[in-house]
């Protein structure tokens, strides 16, 4: 294989990587219960926490306790994406993605 073309396979991973990142960040990531929604997109930003509960309101420690539990469930959900998605690019690279 002579470098342009190597050079050329490159390039279109290249692309293929910036492309599969773009749709994951455009992606929105739920968690929904009876008490909670939590949105988040593909770039790890929490986008809207809706109370769907409000009775939820007069026990902090339980909000708070909800709270966490959907805001690392759809955090968790992204990483699986993008373990999904970008892993057959990154496999091998040692973690630089």
């Amino acid at each position: 294989m002579n470098m342009q073309a190597i050079m050329a396979q490159a390039r279109k991973l290249q692309g293929d990587l910036e492309k599969t990142t773009k749709e994951i960040e455009g992606t929105t990531f739920k968690y929904e219960n009876e008490n909670v929604l939590v949105e988040c997109n593909g770039k790890n930003e929490i986008k809207k926490i809706t109370v769907k509960n409000e009775s939820i309101l007069e026990d902090r420690e339980l909000l708070e306790d909800v709270l966490l539990v959907a805001i690392n469930d759809v955090l968790s959900q992204v990483k699986k994406e993008k373990d999904k998605k970008l892993g057959k690019y990154t496999n091998g690279l040692g973690g630089l993605f």
